[in-house]
């Protein structure tokens, strides 16, 4: 075999290891990526039932429901549309009605979305950013 066929093997070779190597890693990333939906956008969104996304808003006022145990079921709202959450956990101690919350989970066939965790602002001035940027693009951004 000549030098530079051989060269040739090994590059082609590597290309091939490198492809595989990036197609594993996208495929893997793709399984436990979770996208982020707005109440509002949950409606046009073509979520399968059990995908796992990620939900935003505030918890609406008057909402929260403490069932037995720790169960909670509670509203998450965006000004535009509203979302039922049932969570069974403990909560963060700053989860407050009004508040901006972050949930992950997936949404149930009847619509209910069923949460495995619960983020809540940590003072006065946080928001979660993916929050902050769609209340603004729907011009229900209430600054503190």
């Amino acid at each position: 075999m000549k030098r530079k066929r051989k060269r040739l093997t090994i590059i082609a070779g590597g290309l091939t290891f490198l492809g595989a190597a990036a197609g594993l890693t996208f495929y893997a990333l793709g399984e436990k990526s979770s996208y982020f939906y707005m109440p509002a956008d949950l409606a046009g969104a073509s979520i399968a039932p059990g995908q796992r996304i990620r939900l935003g808003g505030l918890v609406e006022e008057g909402s929260v429901e403490r069932g037995g145990g720790t169960r909670v079921a509670f509203g998450v709202e965006d000004g535009a549309g509203k979302v039922k959450v049932v969570y069974d956990g403990i909560l963060p101690d700053l989860f407050r009605e009004g508040q901006g919350v972050v949930t992950e989970g997936a949404l149930g066939t009847d619509g209910v979305f069923v949460a495995d965790s619960v983020l809540a602002k940590h003072d006065e001035t946080y928001m979660p950013k993916e929050v902050a940027d769609s209340l603004k693009a729907q011009g229900v951004w209430q600054p503190e």
